[in-house]
């Protein structure tokens, strides 16, 4: 009779994992399209300007991995899907301050061959784009946290700690049976 708990539960899991797919695919797109900005200052003789392209690499990775590893995986995978994120998180942010802030000095490390006034309008594309995967990368992050937690509590064997539910309940009282009498209450 009307909404149960688990009915709501479920929901509410489903539709975090669809936001967090969507944020994914964002994310996806944002750092594919500030590597194409990037690529378009033509800046490969520049060691700067291929750290800035693997920062990119390194998002798109993480966005890809994060897709299987926040809902299901080992603990090791999911520990360094979230470090290596919050690692490159931290990086976007500080490349798009950087960018926003001192754009003729980081024009000037990356050695491009474009003239000076596209070059900064092209950097200035890309730092927004920056600011936009910082945003969504803590966005993932969150979900897939959120996720983990859901897989967790419902007990899909995430882990080596194993559920609430397998911990709790009549197991416990067949357990409870073979410690020494003054633990048995």
């Amino acid at each position: 009779m009307g909404l149960s708990v688990e009915n709501s539960v479920t929901e509410s899991h489903s539709r975090s994992h669809k936001i967090f797919l969507v944020s994914n695919y964002l994310l996806l797109g944002a750092a594919s399209s500030c590597i194409f900005l990037t690529l378009s200052l033509r800046l490969f003789p520049s060691l700067f300007g291929f750290f800035f392209i693997l920062l990119h690499v390194i998002a798109i990775g993480g966005a890809v991995s994060g897709c299987s590893v926040a809902i299901s995986g080992s603990n090791k995978w999911y520990l360094s899907h979230m470090v290596t994120m919050v690692l490159t998180s931290i990086f976007e942010g500080s490349v798009s301050v950087l960018i926003w802030t001192r754009t003729q000095d980081f024009l000037g490390y990356l050695k491009s061959y474009v003239r000076e006034e596209d070059g900064v309008l092209i950097l200035k594309l890309a730092g927004g784009l920056c600011v936009v995967v910082f945003c969504l990368e803590w966005v993932v992050l969150g979900l897939a946290f959120v996720l983990r937690y859901y897989a967790f509590v419902e007990g899909h064997g995430v882990g080596n700690g194993g559920s609430l539910k397998q911990r709790n309940g009549k197991v416990a009282d067949e357990d409870l049976k073979n410690w020494p009498w003054p633990f048995q209450v």
